[in-house]
């Protein structure tokens, strides 16, 4: 059973990371991110590795990334489409 009542992020998935997914976002290091993979390993609860890319301002991939955040912190600015 799930703890978080946050949505599991999917790939397809955009997403604003911030101070609340974790501490290391915080204030102007925040961004948008298009998920492309969810980690199923077994880590922290409420915590995921996600893999992805940061996004531009106009959502254009800029950065592969992949980031260790809380799934209770994350934003979903678009779910993907199905």
């Amino acid at each position: 059973m799930n703890s978080t009542s946050t949505p599991a992020p999917e790939p397809g998935d955009v997403l604003l990371i911030g101070a609340a997914a974790s501490v290391q976002f915080a204030g102007d290091r925040g961004f948008r991110f298009r998920v492309v993979a969810v980690d199923k390993r077994w880590t922290y609860a409420g915590w995921v590795w996600l893999g992805g890319y940061v996004l531009d301002r106009d959502g254009a991939a800029i950065e592969r990334r992949e980031i260790f955040v809380q799934r209770d912190g994350l934003r979903q600015i678009r779910r993907r489409q199905r």
